[in-house]
């Protein structure tokens, strides 16, 4: 009896050892890419037989000796769906197949923000994105230090429409349906982004070498026991710090609890929303709980139902109560808050609004120029104006997370590596808003462009297009002209156009002074689009770019500025005269310049420099009103004709 069961079980395991499998990539849905050869590949058991049928034709191969195997597939025009057939001893058919155009989509938040995050501003679109020919896969957040990853642990091929839409890549999706309304052919998206990172975090260990201290670092970081202290450290820090917080807070330890109605408020303090506390209360820079309250009236017409409720942004965190009841909460800053208030909780007339704000460090309130409101159909409640508050509890500042998913070489591991036999048609980038890349736009001016180098090596497919974003405008603009870090960012990418096969899109006019993720990702797709058509689909004819810088030459104290990319010529974006230039003499003093176009150059002057040596031209962190385009609205890029 016990000889049958060990024979039973050895008829079940000994086909399972040979069987084939595939990476993630290779499944359902997916879209290949047209007019190049093709690798499908995958494993099995050394010296497996795999055989592949696709369109009429068979391929085969046997796997070597550490059970990888790859077949080759001719050039292939756009179409589909098809089926693939994979046979071993087991058989796998993968469905749905399309040949069309993928592209690689890359960088950080800006890059990984959906479709579901922009959805304010594209209801319509998305409820209108049925398309089974544009597809995304999305590569799970993975590091890696030690090994260049064979494959990634999950994912799968998303058709487009109104619900997987919402998980798309909003930069990427409108960038996709350009392409598919311009040349109808598939198109597919893989979104390997991750908020924060750095460039150095996907660039391999040979590339890095060039960079000693971001190579020193990530050979730090391939010790396993150093990682896992760093993460056990930071594990146990923060929640000893959550849970004093959470004992000291006189809200939640107190009864009645201050999310609750019969509270007494007579000793609350009142401060104007939206705003810091520390700039509009005697509070100060204190880190800790902040209550929040504020009554409001609701009309007949709202009680009981379910309305939406904005909240702008918070700094940190936020737990927010309507009537006692908890709508809902986010647990850092950067997300807009979007809640829904349920059916049943609001009741005609006098309603209260409660908001527990924590803040870790710097300073915690709310952000300006937002929506602060309730929403329900044609009906909106102002929720901006004076508050009650309250400090909960006070605390040291929390010192962040060790971020190890950013450090070098982590990501192009665990996110790039496993995707280099997947052909592609090119690369969407958006990243440079990292600290440590704006901190040192000297080393990002090296770092960027090893990385498209970087990648086209191992993609091992020539000098593929390699699009990528400008930084947009942000934070608050300044009323002299002042030296900036993301100018010198979107310099050092301005440059990057001296890499063969590289498109930039200019983004200094949709951006927001007070969101590092502006919402208007329409835009940005599309002027990579209008990038691609040049350096991607070889229509020579387009004016690709704006404006770019080109040389300068002085006559009579005043600055002759020549570009190219001028298209049908210069002009202002939006009527008015030229904007956000500013000049300096030898004393390196930069002034806000008077500036004319005349023959499609622009003259800079200014009456306080006699003797010119330099201009500048949007050269800020927010350059708001900077309006040098071409005749086809396409903007000038932000530059500087000194090395001061």
């Amino acid at each position: 009896m016990l000889k049958k069961i060990c024979l039973l079980l050895a008829l079940f395991i000994l086909p399972a050892y040979g069987q084939v499998t595939l990476p993630k990539l290779i499944s359902d849905g997916m879209i290949l890419q047209r007019d190049v050869k093709l690798y499908i590949w995958g494993w099995a058991s050394a010296g497996e037989h795999v055989v592949v049928n696709f369109l009429d034709a068979s391929y085969s191969t046997e796997a070597n000796s550490k059970g990888e195997w790859k077949i080759v597939l001719p050039e292939l025009e756009a179409g589909g769906p098809y089926d693939m057939t994979i046979s071993s001893s087991n058989r796998i058919i993968i469905k749905d197949i399309l040949i069309g155009d993928v592209w690689i989509c890359s960088g950080q938040s800006n890059m990984e923000l959906t479709m579901e995050r922009a959805s304010p501003l594209y209801e319509d679109v998305i409820a209108n994105s049925e398309n089974s020919f544009i597809r995304q896969f999305e590569v799970p957040d993975r590091y890696n230090f030690n090994t260049p990853m064979s494959d990634l642990h999950a994912g799968e091929w998303k058709k487009a429409n109104p619900k997987n839409v919402l998980t798309f890549s909003a930069v990427a999706y409108f960038f996709a349906k350009k392409i598919y309304e311009e040349y109808k052919i598939p198109v597919g998206l893989i979104n390997a982004s991750l908020g924060g990172s750095p460039v150095q975090a996907w660039m391999s260990e040979e590339a890095l070498i060039d960079f000693p201290e971001q190579y020193s670092e990530a050979i730090k970081f391939k010790d396993d026991n150093f990682v896992n202290q760093i993460i056990e450290s930071d594990k146990q820090r923060i929640n000893k710090w959550y849970a004093e917080l959470w004992k000291k807070d006189k809200g939640i330890q107190g009864s009645p609890r201050w999310y609750e109605n019969n509270l007494n408020t007579s000793d609350w303090k009142s401060m104007n929303i939206p705003g810091y506390w520390a700039e509009s209360t005697d509070l100060g820079l204190k880190n800790g709980v902040v209550w929040f309250r504020k009554n409001f009236d609701v009309p007949a017409t709202l009680a009981g139902r379910e309305v939406k409720l904005f909240l702008g942004r918070i700094v940190d965190a936020d737990s927010v109560y309507v009537n006692g009841v908890f709508i809902g909460t986010t647990s850092y800053q950067y997300p807009p808050r979007r809640y829904k208030i349920p059916e049943g909780v609001f009741r005609q007339g006098e309603n209260t609004i409660v908001i527990r704000v924590i803040n870790n460090s710097g300073s915690g309130g709310f952000v300006p120029d937002k929506d602060y409101n309730i929403v329900a159909e044609n009906s909106t409640i102002d929720l901006t104006g004076l508050w009650q508050y309250k400090l909960g509890a006070e605390m040291k500042s929390l010192a962040p997370e060790t971020f190890i998913r950013w450090k070098p070489l982590g990501l192009y591991n665990g996110m790039i590596a496993p995707l280099l036999n997947y052909k592609i048609k090119g690369a969407i980038w958006y990243q440079g808003e990292a600290g440590v890349n704006v901190d040192n736009p000297d080393e990002y001016a090296k770092l960027f462009p090893s990385l498209i180098k970087n990648w086209r090596e191992k993609w091992q497919q020539g000098d593929f297009p390699f699009l990528f974003v400008q930084l947009p405008n942000f934070m608050e603009t300044k009323d002299e002209p002042a030296e900036s870090g993301w100018a010198r960012i979107r310099e050092a990418q301005l440059k990057t156009l001296s890499v063969k096969n590289t498109g930039m899109a200019v983004t200094i006019d949709i951006g927001e002074w007070n969101d590092i993720h502006p919402l208007n990702k329409k835009d940005v797709g599309e002027r990579l689009f209008i990038a691609a058509q040049k350096v991607a689909y070889g229509k020579n004819d387009v004016v690709y770019s704006g404006p770019i810088y080109n040389s300068m030459k002085v006559e009579d104290a005043k600055v002759i500025i020549s570009f190219t990319n001028t298209g049908s010529g210069l002009k202002t974006s939006d009527g008015k005269k030229l904007k956000y230039f500013s000049i300096a003499g030898e004393d390196k003093n930069f002034v806000w310049a008077n500036a004319k176009i005349e023959d499609d150059q622009v003259i800079v002057w200014s009456d306080k420099v006699k003797n010119p040596v330099a201009v500048r031209y949007a050269w800020a962190d927010n350059p708001d009103g900077a309006n040098l385009c071409n005749k086809e609205n396409l903007l000038a890029s932000p530059f500087r004709t000194d090395n001061f």
